[in-house]
């Protein structure tokens, strides 16, 4: 049976490109970046082309760029390290109550140090007040903290509107976003948003696990989470991981170079996924905003009555893969902190499953999807009915 990959959000299959050049890499170009010999220049002018590759994504400098080892340690070395930087000059942080877990979990850290947190409620779409932003930021502000694409629910949040309260409020208040579910998926605009901190993957793009990056605004000033040997600017420390930053760099370029072509195809996937869910006749709802306000990759769907894992699992053995939440929190089945967020009822709440695609999926391999998604809901419901 063929299998059919859904689950682009958690992580993407690679781009055979990308596997090619990993293990080259991997067998050429092994030296330690840090060396002074040819193996380790060798090494650092691929890191090096990386930096440039993944800064033309971002339209920014490459002496901006930090590689880390993921959007994790990069949400980590924003939020972490930029708080305690300016500590001298405000205690007070800023967050929204449905960022990823590597998000919140900082802040709920730095709560732990003395730190306190203000975490901004949002709507059934999934949008913020910029209202009440704007009045939650003092000049003991020193770091605010939101998402570009929620990653279980595919809302853009309106950066440039947001980043203009912000600073209009306290310039000297630290902006942070993280990007990992829009970078090189939707155009990124650091000026215009203001912003002063990005977070990158490349897992999300068809690049290697264990490769990420934080564009850090120059002048930035930030507490680094790592003491060593003063590597990427001596903003993390660490011999580099050379063959996933090198793959990391292609992905970017050839996610990048494609970008509105790639959106477009997956606008389109979901779009023939919501159309042959309806054709087959089976309820459902959205979760947050409408699909075409949302990221074109993502599209979470309730199906009242039936639980999400049992769906998940009766999809699984027909080899479609797809998540019930975000595959970055763990394994225990727990209610999504997202869909609470946004407020909905438990009933929808359990029986919510998110569809993400990548331009890598067919129309024809998502159309099945959905006709197989149909069949299991209706035969779930024989069963439940005899």
């Amino acid at each position: 049976m063929k299998e059919i990959y859904l689950d682009n959000s958690a992580t993407t299959p690679l781009y055979p490109e990308v596997i090619t050049l990993m293990n080259r890499v991997q067998e050429l170009t092994f030296g330690n970046p840090s060396a002074m010999h040819e193996k380790g220049i060798a090494a650092e002018k691929l890191i090096n082309a990386a930096r440039r590759q993944v800064a033309h994504v971002l339209g920014v400098s490459g002496q901006e760029v930090v590689f880390t080892s993921g959007g994790t340690e990069a949400n980590n070395l924003a939020i972490c390290g930029g708080a305690r930087r300016n500590r001298k000059r405000g205690n007070h942080l800023i967050t929204t109550v449905f960022e990823h877990p590597s998000v919140l979990n900082c802040f709920r850290y730095l709560e732990r140090e003395g730190f306190k947190v203000s975490y901004l409620p949002v709507n059934r779409s999934g949008l913020i007040d910029l209202e009440m932003l704007q009045y939650e930021i003092t000049l003991a502000t020193t770091l605010v903290s939101i998402m570009h694409v929620n990653n279980e629910i595919g809302t853009v949040l309106p950066l440039a509107a947001i980043g203009q309260v912000i600073k209009a409020k306290n310039p000297r208040t630290l902006f942070h976003v993280d990007a990992v579910q829009s970078f090189a998926k939707l155009p990124l605009d650091p000026e215009r948003w203001q912003a002063d901190l990005i977070s990158c993957s490349s897992h999300k793009i068809h690049g290697p696990k264990g490769a990420g990056c934080l564009w850090i605004r120059k002048g930035t000033q930030l507490d680094p989470l790592f003491h060593g040997g003063g590597q990427e600017m001596g903003m993390r420390s660490g011999t580099e991981n050379t063959t996933a930053i090198a793959g990391f760099g292609l992905a970017a370029q050839l996610s990048g170079s494609a970008q509105s072509d790639q959106a477009a195809t997956m606008v389109a996937l979901k779009n023939a996924f919501i159309k042959e869910i309806e054709k087959q006749g089976i309820a459902f709802s959205i979760n947050g905003p409408n699909p075409e306000n949302a990221a074109p990759q993502i599209l979470s769907l309730a199906f009242s009555g039936f639980k999400a894992e049992l769906l998940l699992h009766s999809l699984e053995e027909k080899n479609i893969y797809v998540s019930a939440g975000s595959a970055c929190h763990s394994r225990h089945s727990k209610p999504s902190h997202v869909l609470k967020a946004i407020g909905l009822q438990d009933d929808l709440l359990n029986s919510s499953l998110r569809f993400s695609f990548s331009a890598l999926n067919s129309l024809e391999d998502v159309t099945l999807a959905a006709h197989k998604t149909a069949e299991t809901i209706r035969h779930l419901k024989t069963l439940i009915n005899q």
